[in-house]
């Protein structure tokens, strides 16, 4: 198979080095072209180049995927990909250009230096490199699963977009306090925002852009936790509780909160 990358980031790498194919990167940067294909032993092409491949993965921010489908469309001799994060733009998009190429969407729900992890796989219009890329993925330990787009972008609004959320509001709300002070659910709350912060702040911004109903949702749910009276409160605990099945008491004989819950 001769792939061509459409991006030369984290996630383009770890796509190309990944798949059993002949390899050719290109980007908007050149150079990071040139040094993904230098590190992966594949060559570098042109970006407005009408040189064709097997297929095409588009490797993109999110917001430039509908853009990228139709620029790089005319290379995709036997069909085209993504590993974009989001399934309905890319998807329709390559319908529009792609009428009679296979078509798949990518998610590998992990930053590429955790790989390997879980990929879902919206796979439209499937046939034999389809086959062959999600051989490769399971060959390298990951688990690939089907969804549908409107299950995965649904999924995404709460597994990304609320949870990020969640975690970038804390970093912002915290403020600094002796280590000693620190409580199980508070350590593992700065654990989480120094995960995130770790990445690339566009890519989160994209997640936002795209999924941000999640975090609306955030904000909801903390506004009304932040003007709860003890009633409203302790229905909203047990909500939770129920959610996550654990159990939800008030027995006096249970202890003060802080050595009960943490």
């Amino acid at each position: 198979m001769d792939l061509l990358v459409v991006g030369a980031g984290a996630m383009g790498r770890w796509f190309g080095q990944t798949v059993d194919c002949t390899l050719a990167f290109t980007d908007v940067d050149s150079d990071a072209a040139e040094r993904a294909a230098d590190a992966l032993g594949a060559r570098s092409v042109p970006l407005d180049g009408d040189e064709q491949f097997d297929l095409v993965c588009l490797a993109v921010p999110m917001g430039y995927a509908a853009e990228a489908v139709e620029m790089h469309a005319h290379r995709a001799v036997g069909g085209m990909c993504d590993v974009t994060g989001s399934m309905a733009t890319p998807l329709d998009a390559m319908r529009t250009h792609l009428p009679d190429r296979e078509r798949f969407s990518l998610h590998p729900l992990f930053a590429a230096r955790n790989s390997p992890g879980n990929v879902a796989v919206v796979a439209d219009s499937p046939g034999p490199l389809t086959t062959d890329v999600l051989d490769s993925l399971d060959h390298a330990g990951n688990t690939v699963f089907e969804t549908t787009v409107e299950e995965h972008d649904d999924a995404m609004e709460t597994v990304q977009a609320a949870a990020h959320a969640a975690v970038l509001s804390f970093g912002l709300a915290a403020e600094d306090v002796r280590d000693e002070f620190s409580t199980p659910v508070s350590s593992a709350l700065d654990a989480l925002v120094e995960t995130v912060s770790a990445g690339t702040p566009r890519v989160y911004a994209d997640i936002q852009a795209t999924f941000g109903d999640g975090s609306n949702r955030v904000a909801d749910a903390a506004r009304d936790i932040a003007e709860a009276d003890p009633e409203r409160f302790a229905d909203l605990y047990r909500q939770v509780a129920e959610t996550a099945g654990g159990p939800a008491t008030d027995r006096p004989e249970d202890g003060h909160a802080s050595d009960r819950d943490h």
